[in-house]
């Protein structure tokens, strides 16, 4: 596309493609762009034309073989002139050599296989506003993350992604005060059982991570987090397709399936414990 630059990009600069996003529908977290863009501050690109941005990707990097694709979007009047391609080969670049994951919708999935990538698993969408009866929390401790908590959190959820991402981790599940974002944890016998964050949205909320060793305590982490947002606020969780338990969990609560989409992989897909996925992290870093 003649005279588009593509560069890197500050956090206050991308929060146009936040905008983007809601302009798509994908309802972003309120307080998600400043630890998305510090898990690496290189990996955010947007492609400009005359100043003006016209697409953007972020591509960013963990550990020294993995990284994860989102936020690819072209603006709607630059559709069809190769901003977008343009600023997909850029942000494959800046993951060459890396097995590369992404979540994509339905629309684009064909797209992906065609850049190599191999469909691992399908996401679905849950939303509603959750009616979550008696849980029975016998022998499950709930409460809040704390910083002395995240000796044992951190190596937890690598088990969950591709390549561990403590930065990202610790500001995620413990964020600084005034950020509309909470993390629990469940404790059985003194042991980490699993961890959930939900945070505020532009639309409601969304749960996720939410990481469970067994249904019982994804339920009582369940619980714990909804009563964490606004009393009959519409909550969002993506569970993997492939674990029955957390969709049927979903739909006890009374939350309806709203969009799907394909958990992909350009390289050696990691070997992650689905049935203890209760819910992704996010769409967007994986």
């Amino acid at each position: 596309m003649s005279g588009l630059v593509i560069r890197p990009v500050s956090a206050d600069e991308f929060q146009t493609a936040i905008d983007w996003a809601m302009g798509e529908g994908w309802n972003p977290g309120l307080d998600d762009l400043p630890v998305f863009h510090t898990a690496d501050p290189q990996g955010f690109l947007m492609g400009f034309r005359d100043g003006e941005p016209v697409s953007s990707i972020s591509v960013v990097r963990y550990g020294s073989d993995y990284g994860f694709l989102g936020f690819y979007i072209a603006h709607p009047d630059a559709r069809g002139t190769g901003a977008g391609i343009a600023i997909w080969n850029a942000g494959m670049a800046h993951l060459e050599g890396r097995t590369v994951g992404l979540d994509g919708v339905v629309a684009q999935q064909d797209n992906y296989k065609k850049s190599g990538f191999v469909l691992a698993g399908r996401n679905i969408r849950y939303t509603g506003v959750p009616g979550v009866g008696a849980v029975n929390t016998a022998g499950v401790d709930i409460r809040s993350v704390a910083q002395t908590d995240l000796a044992a959190l951190l190596p937890y959820d690598r088990n969950f992604f591709g390549a561990a991402r403590d930065g990202f981790a610790t500001a995620w599940a413990c964020p600084a005060k005034g950020i509309r974002r909470q993390g629990k944890i469940a404790v059985v016998d003194g042991n980490l059982a699993g961890y959930g964050v939900i945070r505020e949205c532009i639309r409601g909320y969304k749960i996720g991570p939410l990481f469970a060793e067994t249904e019982a305590a994804a339920a009582a982490l369940f619980a714990a987090l909804v009563e964490a947002a606004a009393p009959g606020s519409d909550i969002s969780i993506d569970p993997p397709e492939d674990n029955k338990a957390a969709t049927r969990f979903a739909e006890a609560a009374g939350m309806a399936p709203v969009f799907e989409t394909a958990r992909m992989y350009k390289g050696k897909a990691p070997d992650l414990p689905v049935e203890r996925i209760f819910g992704l992290t996010s769409f967007e870093l994986g």
